[in-house]
């Protein structure tokens, strides 16, 4: 077992799940372990919408706060200092059909209600691409060009409004869309995920496709009101072929994947405009959560003492809105 890298740097965690049912229970409870065992010093987390506990009846734009409600209650087991020192789900990024206009304020205030304050801000999805093969989650494609929805856009427009952020989930090629959405409504902040959705299986296996993805990624980052997550790069969509291991990945073997993307995204953006993700538990395919942080922390290596505030807390405590 590798040792911890950097103990003492603050980590502020901006994306990860907690669910149930699932391939398995994961609740606050077996998240804390998993922090407590890697020895990372992480300060705080913001649960990202997994749709885990919606509620089973009632008005269908209403059914994403029983997640709310399960985001509280994980987040009052964690204030409880019975797991651990780390602020699980300080944060949380709901769902909601940002769609139906005038109706959205009625779901947010019921998401910010039933959460404890703790709502930041929406993910949408939005991934589509013209190959059905690379949806390689649990999430359905949405419909295509769903970022230049004049009504989707005026959704993002209310959640600025409001000070809550939009978190974006799409593929890499999405990403002239999520530009037009960001030039048209530049009182929002975007947050793209997971490295912009990269695609490595399908049509997208071919010698070209990172040159590709980082034209892509620049294009993204010449908006000044548009922020990158850097991680969620083991899904099967990527390419890398974790699923297919006997074993875990090496911390080498990782680091070499994914040092092109982090270190391009962080060369594009600025640390400012980066913070790292854990993408847990989807992304223990790659490691446990010991091995994720030290291969983030691995890429960052060279940078600042200042820019790893950033890249590992700052960012996301300014974007979150999460206390210091």
């Amino acid at each position: 077992m590798s040792a911890t890298l950097e103990p003492d740097l603050a980590i502020v965690d901006c994306h990860h799940h907690l669910w149930h049912p699932h391939a398995e229970r994961y609740y606050a409870d077996s998240f804390h372990a998993d922090i407590e065992a890697s020895g990372h010093r992480v300060l705080s987390t913001v649960y990202i919408e997994a749709s885990a506990m919606n509620r089973a009846a009632g008005p269908v734009a209403l059914r994403s706060v029983g997640e709310a409600e399960f985001v509280a209650g994980m987040a009052a087991m964690s204030a409880s200092g019975g797991f651990g020192a780390t602020r699980v789900c300080a944060g949380f990024v709901g769902a909601a059909d940002l769609s139906p206009g005038a109706a959205l304020d009625e779901v947010l205030d019921a998401l910010q209600q039933a959460s404890g304050g703790r709502l930041r801000g929406i993910r949408g999805s939005t991934i589509w691409d013209a190959d059905a093969s690379v949806n390689t989650g649990t999430r359905p494609f949405g419909p295509r060009g769903r970022l230049l929805d004049p009504q989707f856009q005026a959704g993002i427009a209310c959640l600025a409004r409001r000070g809550l952020v939009y978190d974006a989930w799409l593929y890499y090629p999405q990403l002239p869309e999520l530009c037009a959405a960001a030039d048209a409504l530049p009182q929002a902040s975007f947050v793209v995920n997971h490295c912009a959705g990269l695609l490595g299986i399908g049509p997208y296996a071919r010698s070209d496709n990172f040159a590709q993805w980082r034209r892509l990624v620049a294009e993204a980052a010449r908006r000044p009101n548009v922020l990158m997550k850097l991680g969620g790069l083991a899904g099967r969509r990527t390419g890398f072929g974790y699923e297919s291991l006997p074993a875990p990945p090496t911390l080498e073997h990782i680091v070499a994947d994914w040092r092109p993307y982090v270190e391009s995204c962080i060369e594009l953006f600025g640390a400012e405009r980066c913070m790292f993700e854990s993408n847990y538990p989807v992304d223990r395919v790659a490691g446990d959560y010991r091995q994720l942080w030290n291969a983030f922390k691995t890429i960052a290596a060279p940078a600042s003492a200042a820019e790893k505030a950033a890249l590992f807390s700052g960012t996301a405590t300014r974007t979150y809105r999460l206390a210091a």
